[in-house]
């Protein structure tokens, strides 16, 4: 088995799919104008506009938002995309700190409320466990 996408589902389509464009650096492709999906080299974040929804049946939810999870992306330097994402995020949960399991994390929230935490590792045991 193998993970290949994370779907979110949100109330403004366009808003989150720029959001996330200019948060991590990649382009979109749309598919149509209720579903789009920005690919990296690890993995797909698809988007769905709440109509979408529809297609999986009627008991479908209305999403606010997820506290219990979080997207995690490894970055080069946590600190230097700090300055780079406090124009981009409203929402900054955490600025950059370093955790006891040795990466340093920004945690911070999507248009959606959803959590996305930007890490770099910094201890010895971090810096192998991710080479």
């Amino acid at each position: 088995m193998k993970l290949t996408s994370l779907r979110m589902i949100t109330k403004d389509i366009q808003q989150t799919v720029e959001f996330y464009e200019k948060t991590i650096g990649l382009t979109a492709q749309w598919y149509t104008e209720d579903f789009a999906e920005l690919s990296g080299d690890s993995i797909t974040i698809a988007i769905g506009s709440t109509r979408t929804m529809k297609l999986f049946g009627e008991n479908f939810r209305e999403s606010t938002g997820n506290k219990s999870t979080i997207i995690e992306f490894r970055v080069a330097n946590v600190d230097e995309e700090y300055e780079r994402i406090k124009s981009i995020a409203s929402d900054i949960v955490q600025e950059p700190t370093t955790m006891p399991w040795g990466n340093r994390s920004l945690l911070f929230s999507d248009p959606d409320g959803n959590l996305i935490n930007f890490f770099t590792p910094v201890s010895v045991e971090a810096i192998k466990k991710f080479s």
